[in-house]
């Protein structure tokens, strides 16, 4: 037997009223999407089960591909954007890629078996230099719409949404050369993804700018806390007393190899991450860390996708979100 709702528990969950609480509960079209989603979580949140007429009825499918679920920033992109899809009717169908299991290839033959409406492929092969692009031009060919984020390729003309890597490694060069840090480096993933490109281009103009005394050391590893840590052993070796990383789970690596050494952080090695992932703020210690704006390039995309996927032309081609420097307490000046 379904749970009695409470208005009142509804509305103080939600922070609305109970008149607001019962205009979405009857299905009345005057209140606003963002306040009927709050009312919708309330209710799953406190256990209540969902009338029948407030049940989504999906509009249709959307493909969304997204890399391993290790790394706690790709569940949130997929939260976010599949948020912003059923707000809008539709429903995500996920394949997620792990070592060793189905290819995005895979991937895309079965949803495009489906039938679905449109892909969104996050940090997939398009942000890798060296993959064949054929296998989108042939998805444009089938005339199925698609977006990509995390890594725009200069040769496919969709749109992308990702962070603008320039302004965050320069955010976080000149935080750290204002705290009296002159050998930075920056550890980020293989070369041959674009984001790990335009990181380290990045990085390379901002040093020469700022630190003209010293050169850019850079390490490229893996996007792992293996990788972390390996980076960081180059980069301490050659004398760094702070390093960038480009994920936060890579700084969790380097942490991990400055305590294996016998370091301290931040007075021996200041760390920043990049991503402000679920719960760094909680690790030893909360990691200084470059937050994407993941909520914004999530409902940014769909938006866009469902423009496509209802035939309005889009002019959009590669979109770059601003980071915000999340100052915590990985960071401080190096030791004279």
């Amino acid at each position: 037997m379904a749970k009695r709702i409470r208005l009142a528990d509804l509305a103080s969950q939600a922070g609305v009223s109970t008149a607001t609480v019962s205009r979405v509960l009857n299905g009345k079209n005057s209140v606003a999407p963002e306040t009927r989603q709050a009312v919708l979580a309330a209710l799953d949140l406190l256990g209540y089960e969902r009338p029948e007429k407030l049940r989504e009825h999906s509009g249709g499918l959307i493909g969304l591909i997204v890399p391993e679920l290790i790394n706690p920033i790709f569940p949130l992109f997929a939260q976010h954007i599949e948020n912003a899809m059923t707000m809008q009717g539709y429903t995500p169908l996920f394949g997620t890629q792990v070592a060793g299991g189905a290819t995005e290839d895979t991937f895309v033959d079965i949803m495009l078996e489906r039938r679905v409406s449109g892909l969104m492929f996050v940090s997939g092969l398009h942000a890798d230099s060296t993959a064949n692009i054929e296998r989108y031009h042939r998805i444009t060919a089938l005339g199925v719409p698609y977006i990509t984020m995390n890594g725009a390729h200069p040769e496919l003309s969709v749109p992308d949404f990702s962070t603008d890597d320039e302004s965050a490694v320069r955010q976080a060069v000149r935080y750290l050369v204002g705290h009296g840090h002159r050998r930075i480096g920056l550890a980020t993933g293989p070369l041959r993804f674009w984001p790990a490109q335009a990181k380290t281009e990045a990085f390379r103009r901002v040093m020469e700018q700022v630190v003209q005394s010293e050169p850019p050391r850079s390490a490229h590893t893996l996007y792992t806390v293996e990788g972390g840590h390996a980076a960081a052993a180059q980069l301490v070796a050659q004398g760094c007393t702070a390093i960038v990383c480009a994920s936060d789970i890579m700084a969790l690596g380097a942490i991990r190899y400055a305590r294996s050494a016998g370091m301290s952080v931040p007075a021996d090695l200041s760390v920043i991450g990049f991503d402000d992932s679920p719960l760094i703020g909680f690790t030893n210690p909360p990691l200084t860390t470059l937050k994407q704006p993941v909520k914004a390039m999530c409902e940014a995309a769909v938006s866009t996708l469902l423009s496509m996927i209802k035939g309005s032309p889009t002019s959009i081609g590669a979109m770059r979100f601003e980071s915000e420097l999340i100052v915590r307490e990985s960071t401080c000046p190096p030791r004279r």
